[in-house]
Order: C-alpha cells, then sequence, then structure tokens
C-alpha cells in the first residue's frame, strides 16, 4: 500500500473503538480549525464480550479474534502514516475480570495502551462525534443515542453534553440474557423489553439523569441503528452515503425495528446488508432503539413538544475520539 501524508496543515490521526461486538478504525487527517477529513473507515465484528454478561471473563477466543483484528489494523496505520493512535475500550472491557491480559495482549499487537473509559466518557466522545455532523441541519438540543454491544449511552446538549447516563443495556448482552429462540418468542422479548424500561426508567427518574423531554432531535448511532434504517430503507447492500444523515419518521423506525425484532437469524441474513455475526444480534438492538424512540416520543409530548422524526448517524465515538487526539 502507498504511505499517504497529511497536509502541513493537519495531522494524520488514527482512533480505534473496541466494543463489546466490533472493533472499529478511523484514519483521519485533522486540522487546526478542529475539522476531521475520512482517510479509512473500518468495521470488524469480532464479539469481544461474548459471554462477559454471564462469566465476567473475556472469553480467549473472543480476545483471539480481537487481538488479531487489532494486528491488522495496526498495518494499516502504519500504512496511512498516522502520527498518533488512541485504542479507547468500552463496556466488555468495563466488566471483565481479566482485562489486564486483554491491555497485554493488545499493547503487544498496536503498540499503545487501551484506554478503558467510563460510560461518561464514552458518551462526551459519541456526543462530540454525532453533533458535528447533524447541527448544521437540525436544531438542538440532540440527543445522542449510542447503542452499543454491552450498553446504550444517552447524551443530551446543544454545543456541549448537558447530562448523559449509559445503561447496561445492549445487543450482545440482551440476547444473551433473554433472546435464546430465533426468532424470538413473546415471553423472551416481554423479558427484555422490561429490562430495557427498568433501565430507562433509571435513567430518567432521578436530578441527574436525562430529561429526555427537552429532546428538539432525536440521533441514533452504531451498527443496530444503522441497520434498522438500512432495513427502513429497503436496501439489499449496505450503502453508508445513504444511511448515514438519514431521516426516517418515528413510525417508520418502530416499524424497522419490529421487522428485524420478529424475524429469524436466517431471515435477517436474506436481507443482503448484515454480517453474520450482526444478525443473530440486532434484534436486541432494535428492540432498544424501539424502546428509546417510543420513551423519547411520549416523554417530549408530555413536555408540550412533539418528535415526529430519528436522525441516523454515520459519525460517532471514533470521530470524537480522533478530534480528541492531542
Amino acid at each position: 500500500m502507498v504511505r499517504v501524508i497529511s497536509t502541513p496543515s493537519s495531522r494524520r490521526v488514527a482512533a480505534v473503538d473496541c466494543g463489546t461486538n466490533s472493533l472499529r478504525l478511523l484514519v483521519a487527517d485533522v486540522g487546526a480549525d478542529g475539522t476531521l477529513t475520512e482517510v479509512d473507515r473500518r468495521t470488524t465484528i469480532v464479539r469481544l464480550g461474548q459471554g462477559v454478561d454471564r462469566t465476567g471473563e473475556l472469553a480467549a477466543d473472543a480476545l483471539a479474534r480481537t487481538v488479531a483484528v487489532t494486528r491488522e489494523y495496526a498495518q494499516v496505520i502504519a500504512d496511512l502514516g498516522a502520527q498518533a493512535v488512541r485504542f479507547v475500550a468500552t463496556s466488555a472491557t468495563r466488566d471483565a475480570r481479566n482485562r489486564d491480559l486483554f491491555f497485554d495482549q493488545i499493547r503487544a499487537a498496536i503498540g499503545v495502551d487501551a484506554e478503558v473509559v467510563s460510560g461518561d466518557e464514552e458518551a462526551r466522545l459519541s456526543f462530540a462525534g454525532a453533533t458535528g455532523s447533524v447541527s448544521a441541519d437540525h436544531p438542538g438540543p440532540y440527543l445522542v443515542v449510542d447503542l452499543g454491544g454491552g450498553s446504550t449511552e444517552l447524551v443530551l446538549g446543544e454545543h456541549a453534553p448537558v447530562a448523559a447516563v449509559s445503561m447496561d443495556v445492549g445487543s450482545v448482552r440482551l440476547t444473551e440474557r433473554h433472546l435464546h429462540s430465533s426468532p424470538p418468542t413473546a415471553s423472551e422479548v416481554a423479558a427484555a423489553r422490561a429490562d430495557v424500561r427498568a433501565a430507562l426508567d433509571a435513567a430518567t427518574a432521578n436530578p441527574d439523569g436525562v430529561p429526555l423531554g427537552r429532546t428538539s432531535t432525536l440521533v441514533g448511532l452504531a451498527g443496530s441503528v444503522t441497520s434498522v434504517t438500512a432495513y427502513a430503507l429497503g436496501l439489499r447492500t449496505y450503502d453508508r452515503a445513504r444511511v448515514g444523515g438519514a431521516v426516517l419518521t418515528v413510525d417508520q423506525t418502530l416499524a424497522a425495528c419490529e421487522g428485524l425484532l420478529a424475524m429469524s437469524r436466517d431471515e435477517r441474513l436474506a436481507l443482503g446488508f448484515l454480517q453474520p455475526m450482526r444478525a443473530d444480534v440486532v434484534g436486541a438492538g432494535a428492540l432498544i432503539w424501539a424502546e428509546v424512540v417510543r420513551r423519547v416520543r411520549d416523554d417530549v409530548a408530555a413536555a408540550g413538544g412533539e418528535l415526529t422524526h430519528v436522525v441516523t448517524s454515520e459519525h460517532d465515538i471514533l470521530d470524537g475520539i480522533a478530534l480528541s487526539i492531542r
């Protein structure tokens, strides 16, 4: 591969986001004015959080998959001439007793230390990455929802976060807890919904919670949300250009969520735009997204407003990580 050098007015950086389900890389040029120009962006599903909710530890095969892809990313970073790298790990690693083993192997694979960020820091980075791409076209305050494999972050703000919470519900976590059938049974779905509703109650019930009723624009991030959007748009292959920035009505969003949830794994794979390792957990992700959208819609209505549309962003915590590199 030919090494591409950033311009004198920018700095080339690499951001790695290691989540419960996916390992993702962004190489970008960050200008002195804070603008970000994407050079390379890629996602690999490694399922690092496999079994963590049950065992409290990272599984050996999951760790091996993650380290192998990290080595591949390290080569991409070197080929593209990134001058600085930040590797951020989120929910699965926060919860694992054997995370020191993870730290050692990641350091050997990519040459930098992995940082396990708090839910609050994860939320701040997601907000910074997402709002830059939607603020020109949609009014604030923004509620940014980063729906991951192990946790879901809710962040409210306009120019910066003013309230944030991390909920321990994610697509992998809820699948492993409740959605064992393909398609899931009514009782499994009911149990999963109860978990999400309880998490939302806790996220909004106290003065330190997130006042969802203040939302003007609801922005969804990450693989479950983008998959729901691709399904709602009727895509046969994933098209990042069409998914990023897509605006769906609340009713379109809820219908797509319920459609994906009701399918078997094989039916989801037949749609054409899902990776095999996302097909088994996207039903849980769709369930979480539906519950969040309903709660925000209802809380906005109770506050005297109306939420009619939902925005999908392809810019997320990766962008926030890249912008944070000094």
